[in-house]
């Protein structure tokens, strides 16, 4: 018999056979949990949408992919099949398929994020520099730049006041 993979109540990650916590409430409904941490969470009516170290919370938050029709084959399926090794076969060149798929979608969403990122670090980086920029040139230097930069300024309205006679 094959091994049956559960997933955690609270963060979503793989329960192994033999590990984590299952609590059973009074009206039959199953919560596992893959450890403690999860365990002490649920108990404390944490909403795992709103703790920061979830699957829940990533998703909710745009972290991680989310809507994507590549997850509907992940869903979980309670129907039997009679065997039939040309069903097998398609199914497993389909699972492949679907897998590359998806971390192909996965790569493209991170290398959006990360492009975006990049965007609002160089805003930050541009503001700070302008913030600080007493700190990075020489008094000297700032006060000739001013100077130079009063002199331009001069001499354009002294351009614009010729034009216009």
């Amino acid at each position: 018999a094959a091994m049956r993979l559960e997933k955690c109540y609270f963060c979503s990650s793989t329960i192994y056979p033999g590990h984590g916590i299952m609590f059973v409430r009074n009206d039959s409904k199953v919560f596992r949990f893959c450890r403690s941490k999860c365990h002490r969470n649920f108990k404390q009516k944490r909403n795992p949408r709103k703790v920061r170290w979830t699957k829940a919370y990533r998703k909710a938050h745009g972290k991680e992919l989310a809507k994507d029709p590549v997850y509907d084959f992940e869903k979980r399926r309670n129907v039997p099949v009679k065997y039939d090794r040309e069903l097998y076969a398609k199914t497993l060149k389909a699972m492949r398929k679907v897998e590359t798929i998806r971390t192909a979608r996965e790569s493209r969403f991170k290398a959006k994020r990360a492009q975006i990122a990049k965007l609002i670090q160089n805003k930050q980086a541009r503001a700070e520099i302008k913030r600080d920029i007493n700190l990075i040139m020489a008094p000297l230097a700032q006060k000739k730049s001013k100077m130079e930069l009063k002199e331009k300024v001069a001499q354009e309205s002294k351009m614009s006041s010729m034009e216009t006679e």
